[in-house]
């Protein structure tokens, strides 16, 4: 029978019913398994006042699966007794019978059998009486007819005992007509529609309660962030490139290694404390390779390598004050240096993806912090087109191909570019990076030779991401549906709503 079919005889049995109907003995005359006729209970429960219901618990003993077999054929020892002819029978015979085991005790402990060990081909079994009563048979057949009750306690339990019977409790629902009763099903609205207001229908419609007590869908959780996901892309193609990724778990550091070893000069503006965080607690950084120390120090104040540095009075307190890095430019000086110190020179390709701060003003298009992506090639004889290739390449594998260059003034790189993008979406130019080559006063100090270039270049990873991806496929990274705006201001790239 259907659900719509049970539901209406359901309804017809309930309104000819004299005060109720039994959810079980209803699913029996329908010939239903109890369990859908309670679904269909909860159905019409749902539609409020069409009936009532009130569940009942009721225990009834009931037979196992050896208990109704032995209702059947009879007790284990019962077909013992029928299997043992006049003549009897080998032990070892009866025994290889599935109810031989059980049976041969229970007839034993009942008298019915015995047993002749002295027998000259072994253990015989013979019949002690003539005929037996099987009354556990007898006891089964009542419990499986309904006349449970014309047990006592003390033979129900015996059958439990031995795992032929069990009590069951059984829930049922005594189902009565509710105060909007009607054989006819209604369908009840779930939504409150514009067009409902608009019209003014939903005056005259019927809606479904709510049900607070409903479990909610499980949220989805686990997810990378959109960035984190992107970060990855982003390190997967640098190792395609061949690079080698370079170790960025030091937030903290030193003015000496974020400004001073990349040839920027002490009173320059990002080293002011309204664009740089600097550090209370230590406040100062003490350990430094104290040659390089030195040199540096030399191409600051007094120049050298063709250089006349900057002419002013370079100060040690400054270069030891701690910062929160402004730039992964940092750990690029710093693996230069390292790089210098080998007794023999060799190519290298170095990359960093990690988090940079700034003490901006927070607003909509600022944050104190952002995660830089930089890249980094120490080779001999590369060139400014060889950095404008790689950079080509770089940005092929994002999906980014329309690249336009523009000259730009950087501290530490000569010649110095800016990288754009044109924004399909936003029919516009837009700056992705910045780039250049590492100017002889960073390098030559650290120990390279003369005849090896740098290339390098940075960019924020938000940036790139939005155009890469663009608003829609970005929502549906974050997995929201929402108003967005792509914002473009500073070294970061935001998503507003």
């Amino acid at each position: 029978m259907s659900e719509a079919g049970v539901l209406e005889t359901l309804l017809l049995r309930i309104e000819a019913a004299d005060g109720g109907v039994d959810s079980l003995e209803t699913a029996s005359i329908l010939g239903v398994d109890h369990q859908v006729l309670v679904g269909a209970v909860k159905s019409l429960l749902a539609l409020e006042d069409l009936i009532s219901a009130e569940l009942r618990s009721s225990k009834h003993w009931e037979l196992s699966g050896e208990g109704t077999e032995i209702a059947e054929q009879g007790s284990h020892e019962a077909r013992v007794f029928s299997s043992v002819p006049p003549e009897g029978l080998p032990q070892s015979e009866l025994m290889k019978l599935s109810f031989g085991k059980i049976g041969f005790s229970k007839a034993m402990s009942n008298k019915w059998i015995k047993v002749d060990k002295t027998h000259e081909g072994g253990p015989r079994i013979f019949r002690s009486v003539e005929n037996i009563e099987d009354q556990v048979r007898d006891k089964l057949l009542l419990v499986l007819k309904g006349n449970t009750s014309q047990l006592e306690e003390k033979e129900k339990n015996e059958l439990k005992k031995r795992k032929l019977l069990s009590e069951v409790t059984v829930k049922s629902y005594w189902i009565t007509k509710g105060s909007c009763f009607s054989t006819t099903i209604t369908k009840q609205e779930t939504e409150l529609t514009p067009e409902m207001i608009a019209n003014g229908s939903w005056k005259e419609k019927k809606f479904k309660p709510y049900n607070f007590e409903a479990l909610g869908v499980a949220p989805d959780c686990g997810h990378l962030h959109p960035l984190m996901k992107v970060r990855t892309q982003f390190r997967q193609i640098f190792l395609e490139m061949g690079f080698t990724e370079m170790p960025t778990n030091n937030f903290i550091e030193s003015s000496f290694w974020n400004f001073d070893s990349l040839f920027q000069p002490q009173q320059h503006p990002a080293r002011d404390a309204h664009d740089t965080f600097f550090i209370s607690d230590p406040a100062l950084a003490h350990e430094f390779p104290l040659e390089y120390l030195e040199r540096v120090k030399k191409i600051h104040s007094e120049g050298g390598y063709g250089s006349q540095g900057y002419k002013y009075d370079w100060k040690i307190e400054e270069a030891q004050k701690n910062i929160l890095r402004t730039h992964t430019t940092a750990v690029s000086a710093r693996m230069l240096y390292k790089l210098a110190q080998q007794e023999k020179f060799t190519p290298v390709k170095y990359f960093s993806i990690d988090r940079v701060f700034r003490n901006e003003t927070l607003d909509a298009t600022h944050l104190a912090e952002f995660h830089q992506i930089e890249g980094v090639v120490a080779d001999r004889g590369l060139t400014l087109g060889d950095l404008m290739g790689i950079l080509h390449q770089f940005f092929t594998k994002l999906g980014i191909t329309k690249l336009r260059f523009k000259p730009a003034y950087n501290p530490y790189t000569e010649p110095s570019m800016e990288v754009f993008s044109y924004h399909e979406g936003l029919k516009k130019w837009v700056e992705v990076g910045n780039s250049g080559v590492f100017r002889p006063e960073m390098l030559l100090p650290m120990g390279l030779p003369e005849d090896v270039t740098v290339i390098a270049w940075g960019l924020s990873l938000e940036r790139p991401t939005m155009i890469k991806y663009g608003i829609n496929n970005i929502r549906e990274l974050v997995g929201h549906k929402v108003n967005l705006q792509m914002v473009y201001d500073g070294p970061i790239c935001r998503l507003e709503s």
